[in-house]
């Protein structure tokens, strides 16, 4: 694929499609079995789509809202929005109507596509109450009145199929938008950022450079993040796109597990939190075997650190190591289907913990580092060379430097067009061509950007020392009991935690205890407390005075996107967390709570 020549989006599609045919494209499951569509297939749903939507008075620049589950006809959407000249606006599944409301009313946008009954019980709401929506575009019958016309997907195809006329892909130039993708609000309200088909391929070009040393060939992906985050948008559909690779449509977190047997990706884009969960279901499962396979998987994982260190092996682990290879990590990466070549964290930090843990296994763990602004990959580790205590060196085309008090800049063809209707955020974002980050990190002699943590996330104490949240809550979570952390402190004299116990932990001591409600009940019981406690101590002692967390309560519920404590990418929502226990919190420094 020639990136710099390729005018847009759809052009890249449908010549891609031309040269495979009749070859699989997307997997979908139906009736227990992975089924594909071809590339052909797929171009056919786009055009008659494309010109469904023409029909329907969609014209270059429009708006049309999209809220579906990753799936076939996510993609065949998306792709004939673009072709028609539209404007992609992506909604997550999780959406209230609330958030719904304020995407289309910010948006304006004309048309709204949803898929299943159970998504139009949000979307239907939140349509009823914007009147720039024109029509629904429903792959399943609402069930629920809509003040405007719902027309059925099929309906609409067939109206392309009629021969209504669409602006051909060929026409879109490089710098039109391609897709308004919001934030996901960790700091506010969402904003639309605008990313033009140039942004997107610039991503897919630098992800192609990183890549291209794995020997690109047939690549199989799984899809599991959603599609309408920046990440999986570029790095999980468009990417794939321009080295014609399979996609594979992961079914759902629960049953991830058997996804990755039967999809057996040779690349796969996923978050941080997937990895942790990873992590501690390989640890707990080593921890209760005994004897001769627990000492070898702590050998494989002992050389392996060394490894990565760059620190001499001795003759044992030399000859030792190719036996390691066959014993332990060759069953580890049959977890994940037993032929990815490599692993893409993204969308949060990765622990450093976590990241050399999976590269002393033998599993290509890269992480990256990016945001939606910059559509949305910065920089990511190079395979061979990773460094999980950093997020690698720029990708091609991309420019970083740090400003005087350490925010992290960032400039080339891959930073968006500016935020919709809001050019006083654009022009606070943007300086002079270069995207203002927010985060604070370094470059190391090597190059390599290293994220120390967010501007807006630092805690100032009442002593005046500033500390990054994230390493004291990165050190929190790799204790076994505690699943997740959030730490507060701003203008205080020491740290705080709210804590999620891990969910197999309290549910092996609410079995031993035999306290009847853990969740109601756990909290409360001594020993409980005792034990997170002693996990906190733990992880302190890697911490320093100013770092450590000396009074802590356990969380009512997890930290979840239904809650509204989590964003789709499952990143804690500080201000949400911070408001549902603002009570609590207070007593923590009126001697009250849980001591470390």
């Amino acid at each position: 694929m020639d990136y710099d020549a390729c005018p847009s989006l759809p052009a890249m599609f449908f010549a891609q499609a031309a040269r495979r045919g009749a070859g699989p494209f997307l997997w979908e499951k139906r009736d227990g079995v992975y089924r594909p569509i071809s590339w052909a297939e797929t171009a056919g749903a786009v055009r008659n789509l494309a010109g469904g939507l023409a029909a329907l008075g969609v014209v270059p620049g429009d708006r049309v809202a999209l809220v579906a589950e990753n799936r076939p006809e996510w993609a065949v959407a998306d792709l004939a929005i673009m072709a028609s000249g539209a404007i992609t606006v992506p909604g997550y599944v999780t959406n209230t109507v609330e958030n719904h409301h304020h995407l289309l009313a910010d948006s304006g946008a004309k048309v709204a596509i949803v898929s299943t009954a159970a998504l139009s019980t949000r979307l239907i709401p939140a349509v009823n109450q914007v009147s720039s929506v024109r029509t629904v575009i429903a792959l399943e019958a609402p069930g629920q009145p809509c003040r405007v016309p719902v027309r059925s997907w099929d309906e609409v195809v067939r109206l392309g199929s009629a021969g209504a006329e669409t602006r051909v892909a060929a026409a879109i130039g490089p710098d039109d938008i391609a897709c308004m993708i919001y934030t996901s609000g960790t700091g506010g309200t969402p904003k639309g950022v605008l990313l033009s088909h140039r942004n997107v391929l610039a991503n897919c070009r630098g992800a192609y450079r990183l890549l291209e040393m794995l020997g690109l060939g047939d690549e199989v992906f799984l899809s599991f993040l959603p599609l309408s985050h920046s990440y999986e948008h570029t790095a999980g559909l468009m990417f794939p796109i321009s080295i014609a690779a399979q996609i594979y449509f992961a079914e759902g977190a629960e049953t991830l597990s058997a996804n990755l047997i039967e999809a057996r990706p040779t690349i796969m884009t996923a978050v941080p939190r997937l990895y942790e969960v990873m992590h501690q279901r390989i640890r707990r499962g080593i921890e209760r075997d005994s004897g001769l396979k627990r000492r070898l998987f702590e050998k494989t994982v002992a050389i392996g650190r060394k490894r990565l260190a760059s620190r001499p092996l001795g003759l044992g682990a030399r000859l030792l190591d190719p036996v390691l290879d066959r014993l332990v990590r060759d069953k580890v990466r049959a977890r994940f289907g037993g032929r990815l070549k490599a692993m893409v964290s993204g969308g949060a930090p990765l622990n450093p913990e976590i990241g050399s843990f999976f590269l002393a296994l033998g599993v290509e763990l890269l992480q990256g580092y990016g945001q939606t602004e910059a559509a949305p990959v910065i920089s990511c580790n190079r395979p061979g060379r990773a460094r999980p205590d950093t997020v690698g060196l720029p990708l091609d085309g991309v420019r970083v430097r740090i400003a005087d008090d350490g925010e992290i800049l960032v400039t080339g063809d891959n930073v968006m067009k500016g935020y919709w209707n809001d050019p006083a955020a654009t022009a606070r974002a943007l300086d002079d061509g270069w995207l203002h980050t927010g985060d604070v990190g370094v470059i190391d002699a090597n190059g390599q950007l290293r994220i120390t943590d967010r501007l807006r996330d630092f805690i100032k104490n009442s002593g005046g020392d500033m500390i990054a949240p994230a390493r004291v809550e990165g050190c929190l979570t790799l204790q076994p009991e505690i699943g997740q952390a959030v730490v507060f402190g701003d203008n205080r004299p020491y740290l705080v935690a709210v804590l999620v116990p891990d969910a197999e932990f309290a549910a092996s001591f609410a079995r031993q205890h035999r306290v009847a409600d853990p969740p109601a009940a756990l909290a409360g019981d001594p020993g409980f407390a005792k034990a997170i406690g002693d996990a906190v101590a733990r992880a302190n002692l890697s911490l320093s005075p100013i770092e450590r967390v000396r009074r802590f309560l356990v969380a009512a519920e997890p930290f979840t996107i239904a809650n509204a404590q989590l964003t789709p990418t499952l990143k804690p929502r500080r201000h949400a967390i911070r408001r549902a226990y603002a009570a609590a919190l207070d007593e923590l420094y009126q001697g009250k709570g849980l001591a470390a």
